[in-house]
């Protein structure tokens, strides 16, 4: 069973020259060596410029801005509703990318314990954090959850709940219940989201400015099955999901269902011609880490 107690690494958020979106941003630690006791540390690359790395949010994923060339509805409204808390104004923007703010950096912590696949880690992050000490083990109870800006954005709806099997029971539990009262409020996502059943005829069906909302990452698989139907792929997305097992980017994700049931993404998925049904609450579905 996952451990509730994560690492504090205090440093500073930034968003000049980068692109960040509604769960992500980039870090830079005081002492990057504090990374070294992280699982899977060795995947973790600063950047070569001024060591920032970038973060994945635990327990959440918020509309995409900047899947390839690929977005989500609301994708821009969270990362502006999250660069707003985090205390950052007058932001000018190049596409994507931020080319100024006041200020260029804000201090605050994550709490961590592990780096994902591609070498991002998995935090909660917190801007008040000056009473945490910097590389101490803490238990992150629901007290301390409810400070960190994970929390914020699924208590607002600016992102779907997603959780890992990697993460600890009692936070997938709190976080579930704070995504349950802001669906039962039809709060951002939940006011539009069309996972259950949704139409995917091209990229525009999922996507600004008419298309529909569905979970991020389920949004992400349809954007490469679409890609692969261009390259020549037939077959449903079942099938396409089915397809990339055994290769080098398996993207038929497992999932336990209720804490109960483990299946494979395909399994959750019916797909008549071009209307789609995803078969389980979102708020049911763990997805095992990778």
């Amino acid at each position: 069973m996952a451990s509730p107690f994560y690492q504090v690494i205090q440093g500073n958020f930034v968003i000049v020259g980068k692109e960040p979106d509604g769960d992500s941003v980039r870090f830079i630690a005081n002492n990057s060596k504090l990374y070294r006791t992280l699982k899977r540390s060795f995947r973790i690359k600063p950047s070569n410029v001024d060591k920032s790395v970038q973060l994945r949010f635990e327990g959440i994923d918020a509309p995409e801005l900047h899947y390839g060339a690929a977005v989500q509805p609301l994708g821009k409204e969270a990362r502006d509703q999250l660069l707003d808390w985090m205390g950052f104004t007058n932001i000018k923007f190049t596409g994507n990318k931020v080319t100024a703010s006041d200020p260029e950096q804000i201090p605050g912590a994550i709490l961590s314990v592990a780096a994902e696949t591609n070498g991002r880690p998995v935090s909660y992050v917190l801007l008040d954090a000056k009473k945490l000490d910097d590389g101490q083990w803490i238990k992150v109870d629901d007290a301390l959850l409810k400070r960190t800006l994970n929390f914020r954005l699924l208590e607002e709806g600016l992102a779907y709940y997603t959780a890992y099997t990697s993460a600890p029971l009692s936070h997938r539990e709190f976080l579930r219940q704070v995504a349950s009262e802001a669906r039962d409020k039809k709060l951002g996502v939940w006011g539009e989201d069309r996972t259950s059943e949704f139409v995917l005829i091209d990229q525009k069906s999922i996507s600004p400015p008419d298309g529909q909302l569905i979970l991020s990452k389920l949004f992400r698989r349809c954007t490469d099955y679409l890609k692969a139907v261009e390259k020549g792929f037939r077959g449903n997305l079942g099938d396409w999901l089915i397809s990339t097992e055994g290769s080098s980017r398996m993207e038929n994700d497992r999932v336990v269902v209720m804490d109960v049931m483990e299946l494979k993404l395909s399994d959750l998925l019916e797909q008549r011609n071009s209307r789609i049904a995803f078969q389980a609450d979102l708020l049911d579905i763990v997805f095992v880490e990778k």
